[in-house]
């Protein structure tokens, strides 16, 4: 009698999808030797920030072998590139990234093994997450082309995600603006329709002049710049006791003086403060700010202040969220190898986490936190200008570190690929649904604007083009 109920489910769930939907599996599927090469590329390349040429080439050229039109070195950005196809409403985009992190150079291998010390690796998964995204867009596409559909879809190829945030550049360029609907993805160690929002962030630059001297002959002719940069990060940890649970603030010394002997006239330090919303971090952003004045007249030196950027939170929209959910329980989890799952217990193991291997289990639809952990997304500042629905992928094992060499291992092989076709699967049929239902993009943009409300998008960065020589 299970077995029968069991069955008979199953029939029910492929009678309500629908043709289309059948149709864009098929599609993944069908592309999905060609996708695994283009992700493999891009995991080799490993390039970072505003350096992804040979990344972004790869995906804009198989989207113009796929019928895309592409417009190369948008918003001031030589390896930013939007990607569409179709005419007219409804105009659905997809955002893909593909930049890689420092220093986190690894082989296919379960333990630390680096390709090149010292060299990038893809910690977060982009390799994936640009392809699998371009990967759902061809599918869309290709009903677009056969009349099955009727509007635009478009594909976002979005540099610098890790480091400076490229697509405020792209927002400031209103690439954004006519979108109906937007649609993102993350790889993860979990699958989930992602209902949960990020931290708010800001990005800056602290520097301290002041004046040089032997630092025993005559101490007293200087004015130490790294005197400077103590006494701020000092004040900085002082603050951490009187901001709240939902603040974070860190940093890294850039330059603290060349060597022992000599009073310092120079230091850098990189900056960032979050939290959960927007509102909450501004204002300690102003009070970090009044800190570095605070140091420089204790120090005697002159201070600078150089705005980097600044992210808003992901603005959720479960209405989309729901979508997602029925298309992934339709998709069920990732199927792996006792293999596969080895490798994931292999890593675990090198990581000082529990064996468990892979875990791939669609998770119910969370509520969504008023206060979320986490880290930050540009995707948050895109959320704010067009609704966006969002997708989590097992791209590793459970409780893997991210933004480290055991993702990178994960992306370069099978598991990482099961993610990759997954999340263009998902992907595709949500955009699909958005395709077919006036109905359903309607109720998205009214969530968008209910939770919205009055606010006004006010984007962080500074006046000029993106920091592109800065990352060279």
């Amino acid at each position: 009698m299970c077995l029968i109920f069991v069955l008979s489910t199953l029939n029910v769930n492929a009678q309500r999808i629908s043709k289309n939907k059948k149709a864009v599996i098929a599609s993944v599927e069908k592309h999905r030797s060609e996708l695994i090469d283009v992700s493999d590329q891009i995991w080799a390349a490993a390039e970072t920030a505003f350096n992804e040429n040979t990344s972004s080439k790869v995906l804009a050229d198989y989207a113009e072998k796929n019928g895309f039109k592409v417009e190369r070195g948008v918003a001031g950005m030589p390896t930013a590139f939007v990607a569409s196809y179709g005419s007219g409403s409804p105009i659905i985009g997809i955002l893909g990234e593909f930049d890689a992190l420092p220093g986190l150079s690894q082989n296919t291998t379960p333990e630390k093994s680096p390709i090149n010390t010292g060299a990038p690796g893809h910690g977060c998964g982009h390799n994936i997450f640009g392809t699998a995204s371009l990967g759902a867009a061809i599918a869309v596409k290709e009903l677009i082309e056969q009349g099955k559909l009727k509007g635009t879809v478009r594909f976002y190829g979005t540099p610098a995600e890790e480091k400076f945030f490229g697509k405020l550049w792209m927002v400031r360029a209103g690439l954004f603006d006519d979108l109906d609907v937007c649609l993102d993805w993350h790889p993860s160690a979990e699958t989930k329709a992602d209902v949960q929002s990020s931290l708010a962030l800001v990005d800056f630059i602290v520097e301290f002049n002041g004046q040089a001297a032997h630092a025993s002959g005559d101490p007293w002719n200087g004015r130490s710049a790294s005197d400077a940069l103590e006494l701020y990060t000092t004040g900085i940890n002082y603050y951490r006791e009187h901001i709240k649970p939902t603040v974070r603030i860190h940093y890294h010394i850039q330059d603290g003086g060349q060597v022992v002997n000599v009073v310092p006239d120079y230091s850098r330090l990189w900056v960032r403060v979050r939290d959960t919303k927007r509102e909450g971090m501004l204002p300690v952003y102003e009070q970090v700010q009044k800190m570095a004045e605070g140091a420089a007249i204790m120090a005697n030196v002159d201070y600078k202040i150089s705005l980097v950027s600044g992210i808003y939170e992901l603005l959720v929209n479960r209405t989309g969220g729901v979508a997602m959910q029925k298309n992934l329980e339709y998709l069920g989890p990732i199927t792996y190898t006792e293999e596969e799952n080895a490798f994931g217990k292999k890593i675990q193991e090198a990581t000082g986490k529990p064996q468990v291997g892979m875990d791939s289990a669609i998770r119910p639809l969370e509520e969504t936190l008023e206060h979320p952990g986490g880290g930050s997304t540009d995707v948050g500042d895109v959320s704010w200008i067009v609704p966006t629905i969002r997708l989590r992928t097992t791209i590793a094992p459970k409780d893997t570190p991210w933004h480290s060499w055991a993702v990178v291992a994960c992306g370069g092989m099978s598991i990482g690929h099961k993610g990759l076709e997954q999340a263009a699967k998902a992907l595709s049929m949500t955009m699909t649904d958005l395709f077919e239902s006036p109905k359903l993009v309607e109720a998205v943009k009214k969530e968008f604007k209910e939770r919205k409300g009055d606010t006004v998008y006010k984007g962080m960065v500074p006046d000029g083009p993106p920091p592109i020589a800065q990352n060279k």
